[in-house]
């Protein structure tokens, strides 16, 4: 083993005769923000619900934090064993609990005390700048206060590994922009491994330090970026 936080060794997905994934691998730094780019279609989503283990490989090995999770085609691991913060494209808050209930539904879920649940949730509903909105629900938040409310739950468990598939592809560029800033500075906040999906090239540089170009299944290339 190596000092990678994160390993997809030679992964292959396949659902039914169609290769979604086709022999990736993959090493991402603890730490580090990696953005995966390429266009609709190319696995990008399918990796990310492989490493968070909503999918299993069907070939391959999938590494985090020097445990092996998932091996040829079984999950060794559950999701909510890996440590892994999940922001869905759709965002997927529950809309019949608050934000706060959200947060509190994950943490009940992994049975952390109801006394430490209230400081876990009052600590990433203020990392996140959410904090005012812990009593809304989804349905009353603005398009960037429930991004805003996505990453709180994401983070609330304390995860080794932040996933984020497209959390702002609908939003506008100005709120794009200062959300943006938002996720670069609590990840910098969080020092949490990171991986982003995204179209935007421009919006891959402002928050990776690296990315890595998908394209039929497999890494392409990868391109170093300026700190961000």
């Amino acid at each position: 083993m190596n000092d990678s936080f994160l390993r997809l060794v030679n992964v292959v997905k396949r659902f039914g005769q169609r290769e979604v994934i086709r022999n990736l691998s993959l090493e991402v730094a603890e730490g580090e923000v990696l953005a995966l780019l390429g266009p609709s279609g190319c696995g990008k989503t399918t990796t990310l619900r492989i490493i968070a283990g909503l999918e299993s490989p069907d070939e391959g090995e999938v590494w985090i934090a020097g445990r092996k999770v998932a091996a040829q085609g079984v999950n060794l691991y559950p999701p909510r064993t890996r440590r892994v913060g999940f922001v869905f494209q759709s965002l997927a808050l529950w809309p019949h609990l608050t934000v706060a209930g959200n947060l509190d539904f994950v943490l009940a879920s992994l049975s952390v005390a109801r006394g430490e649940r209230e400081a876990r949730i009052t600590e990433a509903l203020r990392m996140a700048r959410i904090e005012s909105f812990a009593s809304s629900y989804p349905d009353q938040l603005s398009g960037g206060e429930q991004q805003r409310a996505a990453l709180a739950r994401a983070i609330v468990a304390r995860p080794g590994l932040l996933l984020l598939d497209e959390p702002m592809s609908s939003l506008d560029t100005e709120l794009k922009d200062d959300l943006i800033s938002e996720i670069s500075r609590l990840q910098k906040q969080l020092g949490v491994t990171t991986i982003y999906i995204t179209h935007d090239r421009a919006e891959a540089a402002a928050l990776a330090h690296r990315v890595a170009i998908l394209r039929e299944g497999r890494v392409e290339s990868i391109e170093e970026m300026a700190s961000p």
